[in-house]
């Protein structure tokens, strides 16, 4: 099957400002997304800095200046676990996480989001995590 471009739409106005299709953030006048993929700034629980979520969007420490590098670090880490759900790779429920196939339980022992990885429970956003590790391959 081959591949074929869409048609050449030129600029697009909005409210009578001029946009094109390929911009997207702050330039498309949104708060920071990505293209299919909302980035939504929000308070979260301490120490979190951002979750992406099932549904696609990208919850971010509503704490976090937009304009730092830790941020844009964030984000890219979030966007590593966003794709990798939206490519089948990892996925969640209140009861399991799967990740490359493989099913690790998750439960909540003394108010303690914890998984089970190698036979120990662990804390939710502990390291050690074979997801948690890829989306930081690169980061750190």
């Amino acid at each position: 099957m081959g591949f074929k471009l869409g048609k050449n739409r030129g600029l697009e106005a909005t409210g009578g400002e001029i946009k094109t299709k390929m911009r997207f953030g702050k330039q498309s006048g949104g708060e920071g997304s990505i293209p299919g993929t909302p980035i939504i700034p929000m308070p979260l629980e301490e120490g979190i800095m951002g979750e992406a979520n099932m549904d696609g969007t990208i919850y971010i420490s509503d704490k976090l200046d937009p304009n730092s590098l830790e941020y844009r670090q964030v984000v890219n880490h979030e966007m590593r676990h966003a794709t990798d759900m939206k490519i089948g790779k990892l996925a969640y429920t209140d009861n399991t996480i799967t990740y490359n196939g493989k099913e690790f339980p998750r439960m909540d022992i003394d108010g303690v989001d914890s998984i089970l990885v190698d036979g120990e429970w662990k804390e939710a956003g502990d390291t050690g995590f074979p997801w948690e590790n890829d989306a930081n391959n690169g980061n750190e």
